[in-house]
């Protein structure tokens, strides 16, 4: 089945014979969305030539994480350097003249051609994975995001499932020094292989923890690195780990970058953590209210009170009326986990009986695992609603 996206009514008829006769004609992006996300026999969206090219490359960017195996044809007036290059790094298969009608026929017929490849290849009785994505958030530096991050990503590998954590702070990020790792490549590496990422790329980028088995992604040694990194790329990113890993962690900075916003849209659920004082408090509110306005689902959040029995004025009691939300999670205060990453040790591996172990434990096994989950049409509900948000 075929979808034209395109303002001018008359577009159906022009291309009736490039697309052939199962096409369904819709107006807007959101449409498209929900369309896609409602039934699985769509393979190919093409965009005609009244649509704005920055639109129709963010389609393309969330149809390449949400439905890689939906193909993007885009149609334009004229073919330029500029529009071509940015279409590719979108993601987008082919963009065609859009008066030449034979050579949009060629193109629907190669993605139908390369879709049938791709699905295929990912068929599930052939057994590939389909990672549940997993962003950890704070909007406060300071509350334990990275510690709490690295110690369910290692507990997860050392039960037996196939785990990557990706540290996306970028400037910054600390998961390699907090698991004593020499990485050799970073997530900086990934600009070299962007609109071609493949598993043996993702490969070349990940240093094994050796006491678990956590495949990382390492941040940057360099700051100045950071901005080498596309916003698209994190969408690829995310989309070859899916198929490699039963679950992907995202470690991120405490703000709204872009690389960020990306990881949210990427992801089945997110962890948001707070700690009893104010800043914090106050902070995740409003990124609450912020996530809320991009259309972020909110059943897909878990919320974690940091070093919770602290005793500085404020209760567990206070935070959730503050946010309007229930904590999944209350993770104990101790000087063992300070001392722990000071000794580049996990926790949760080196004092499995520990009190901060057992709750992180709970978390990871009350609201984050899943079964394996299928690589056929019956994904999550969750999937496919990055296609219907704006951030523009």
């Amino acid at each position: 089945m075929n979808i034209l996206w395109d303002h001018d009514p008359g577009a159906p008829e022009k291309y009736r014979f490039a697309l052939g006769g199962d096409v369904t004609f819709l107006e807007s992006a959101a449409a498209v969305g929900r369309a896609v996300q409602e039934h699985s026999e769509i393979n190919l969206v093409v965009i005609g030539p009244e649509v704005a090219l920055d639109s129709a490359c963010d389609l393309a960017e969330a149809l390449s994480l949400d439905r890689p195996h939906v193909g993007v044809v885009v149609l334009r007036h004229r073919l330029e350097v500029n529009a071509l290059s940015q279409a590719q790094r979108a993601g987008v298969r082919e963009v065609v003249g859009s008066e030449d009608l034979q050579a949009v026929a060629d193109a629907v017929r190669r993605s139908h051609e390369l879709t049938a490849r791709l699905t295929g290849a990912t068929d599930p009785g052939g057994g590939g994975r389909h990672a549940r994505v997993i962003t950890v958030f704070s909007a406060k530096g300071g509350v334990g995001k990275t510690t709490l991050s690295t110690n369910l990503a290692v507990h997860f590998a050392a039960t037996g499932a196939k785990t990557l954590l990706i540290d996306l702070d970028l400037a910054f990020g600390d998961v390699a020094i907090s698991l004593q790792l020499l990485p050799s490549s970073s997530i900086a590496d990934v600009a070299s292989m962007s609109g071609h990422l493949d598993p043996a790329g993702l490969a070349s980028l990940v240093v094994k923890h050796a006491a678990s088995g956590l495949d990382v992604v390492a941040a940057p040694q360099d700051p100045a690195q950071a901005d080498r990194v596309p916003v698209s790329s994190i969408a690829e990113l995310l989309r070859v780990a899916r198929t490699e890993y039963d679950y992907v962690f995202i470690d991120t900075p405490p703000s709204f970058t872009e690389h960020v916003l990306a990881a949210f849209d990427g992801s089945d659920l997110s962890v948001l953590i707070a700690t009893l004082d104010i800043p914090a408090v106050k902070n995740l509110r409003l990124a609450l209210d912020t996530l809320d306005l991009l259309g972020h689902p909110a059943d897909s959040r878990v919320i974690v009170l940091n070093r919770a029995d602290a005793k500085v004025g404020l209760r567990a009691e206070d935070v959730e009326t503050v946010l309007k939300r229930p904590i999944g999670v209350s993770v104990p205060n101790s000087l063992d986990v300070p001392a722990s990453i000071n000794r580049g040790d996990a926790i949760v591996l080196t004092s499995p009986k520990h009190p901060v172990s057992a709750a992180l434990r709970s978390l990871a096994e009350r609201h984050l695992r899943v079964e394996p989950l299928s690589t056929s049409s019956e994904e999550p509900s969750r999937r496919g609603r990055g296609l219907l948000r704006s951030r523009r």
